[in-house]
């Protein structure tokens, strides 16, 4: 049996996932890991529990399959920190991308001369979400880690030196540093320079087809695995989104909608927007996955759900819930929802952003409010898929993957909204598949991309109304105008 394993490092768990050359799934096996917040805005992980996340979830499927694989592949998430010692030992937690404990830094270095020229250089957009600003942070909050630090690398990285012993970090996960120069593949000096730190004290950026087989002997026992087994490097959860949704080309768009929320196009050029909307991360050295996420997808309406519905529902039973909205019509009957509950990322990329219910009338019944949640939440998606069409060309059809995927009713209103075809793919893996195809290609499996046509075909395809759309628009231009207009007057500390 011929197949790869895609290792799938998420912030909530870890997933091994076999699959066969000709694309059909064998076997997966998840291990879930904590999120710690030890203060307001801190969002942080225990990397000691993720890395064994990583041998148990691999382990699993090992033992499940009756030959070893032709190789691996990795796809993990974005903007996380760790400080080392030159053992590898972890100095300081996992700082995870939802952390926000340097907003101050991002807040007196976005605008400036030197911010715009690190957002043009690196393609990330100045925010706290970033490395660039958490080891500015670290920098001044814990000096005495921050020099004793012999590297600073994320949580891919740590894997990778505690599997193979080498500092190594890919493009695509290095691009989403505000450290990286997208162009010339190297460090930028500039943003070096702001967070405090050499080249020297980050790991050495690689192809994301770079292949790595030297595996530590105690990691070989304990797996029980064979030194001959190559893995690929790979990329990033969100460039292999778009992947694993063969949407390479300009025009086919991929939308993630899960907890969070993510729209990404692909092209062969890295796109600078002017209002620094979107950003700018590498899949390969010659295609660029440009977009923006958002921290607010499922997670907002499972908080108005258990708050507001009934106490104590499972996420099955909110999404179960969501049919309650079908009798109220579009636009929620004036009622808008600005779903920023935890500040924003795109389009807006403030961290003290904050969510509003507008246009409250006594007429309005909890399913209004409950309607007016996911449009707000898809509104959001739609602003920043304007600004993906403003600077790199139409949107023609949107490919989706994430929970929501599975709901018709919010796949035929985000059809609505945008005025464009949906696609649920009969391949729901996403990164992980995006992942396995990166694999293939970097192991010499396949020779292009597009050969995995055939093993990705659409289950759904939703069409927009034209009425509906038209309606959503008129509400769109009020939601747009929202956030700009609070920030003015919201001066609160």
């Amino acid at each position: 049996m011929n197949y790869l394993i895609a290792l799938d490092i998420g912030t909530s768990s870890t997933r091994s996932v076999a699959f066969a050359t000709d694309g059909k799934l064998l076997h997966q096996e998840s291990v879930a890991y904590p999120l710690e917040s030890p203060q307001a805005g801190w969002q942080e992980q225990n990397p000691v529990l993720i890395l064994q996340a990583v041998l148990d979830s691999l382990q699993a499927v090992l033992q499940h399959l009756p030959a070893p694989p032709l190789g691996m592949s990795i796809s993990a998430a974005m903007h996380s920190l760790i400080a080392v010692d030159a053992a590898g030992q972890a100095l300081t937690p996992c700082i995870t991308w939802a952390d926000n404990r340097s907003e101050d830094y991002a807040r007196a270095l976005k605008g400036t001369p030197l911010g715009k020229s690190i957002y043009k250089n690196t393609g990330t957009p100045i925010h706290p979400m970033s490395p660039l600003c958490k080891l500015a942070w670290l920098r001044d909050h814990q000096p005495d880690i921050f020099q004793q630090a012999h590297k600073f690398v994320g949580i891919k990285e740590y894997i990778l030196f505690h599997l193979f012993g080498q500092w190594v970090v890919d493009y695509s996960i290095a691009s989403a540093t505000g450290l990286f120069d997208i162009q010339n593949l190297e460090w930028y000096a500039p943003a070096l320079k702001f967070a405090g730190v050499e080249k020297e004290r980050l790991p050495v950026p690689v192809s994301t087809s770079f292949v790595l087989n030297n595996w530590k002997s105690d990691v070989l026992e304990e797996l029980k695995i064979s030194n001959k087994i190559p893995i690929v490097i790979g990329a990033s959860d969100g460039c292999l989104a778009n992947l694993g949704a063969l949407a390479l080309h300009k025009g086919e768009t991929a939308i993630t909608l899960g907890t969070s929320a993510a729209i990404r196009m692909t092209g062969r050029t890295a796109v600078y927007d002017e209002r620094e909307r979107i950003f700018n991360y590498l899949l390969t050295e010659d295609l660029y996955v440009s977009g923006g996420a958002s921290n607010n997808g499922g997670m907002v309406y499972q908080w108005f759900a258990t708050n507001f519905l009934e106490t104590g529902l499972s996420k099955q039973q909110a999404f179960a819930k969501i049919q309650d909205i079908a009798s109220i019509p579009i636009g929620a009957a004036g009622l808008l929802f600005l779903p920023y509950l935890t500040g924003e990322r795109a389009p807006v990329w403030d961290a003290d952003a904050q969510g509003i219910f507008f246009g409250v009338s006594k007429s309005h019944t909890v399913q209004h409010f409950q309607r007016a949640v996911l449009e707000g939440v898809l509104y959001n998606v739609f602003q920043i898929g304007k600004a993906i069409e403003e600077t790199m060309g139409e949107i023609e059809h949107l490919c989706v993957n994430g929970g929501w995927a599975e709901i018709p009713l919010l796949m035929q209103l985000l059809a609505d909204i945008f005025g464009k075809k949906v696609h649920i793919l009969e391949q729901e893996e996403g990164s992980a598949f995006g992942a396995f195809l990166l694999g293939m290609k970097a192991l010499n499996l396949m020779q292009d991309f597009a050969e995995a046509k055939q093993m990705i075909g659409v289950k759904q395809v939703f069409e927009p109304d034209a009425e509906n759309h038209a309606g959503y628009q008129q509400h769109f231009t009020i939601f747009e105008q929202l956030y700009p207009v609070f920030k003015t007057i919201d001066d609160r500390p």
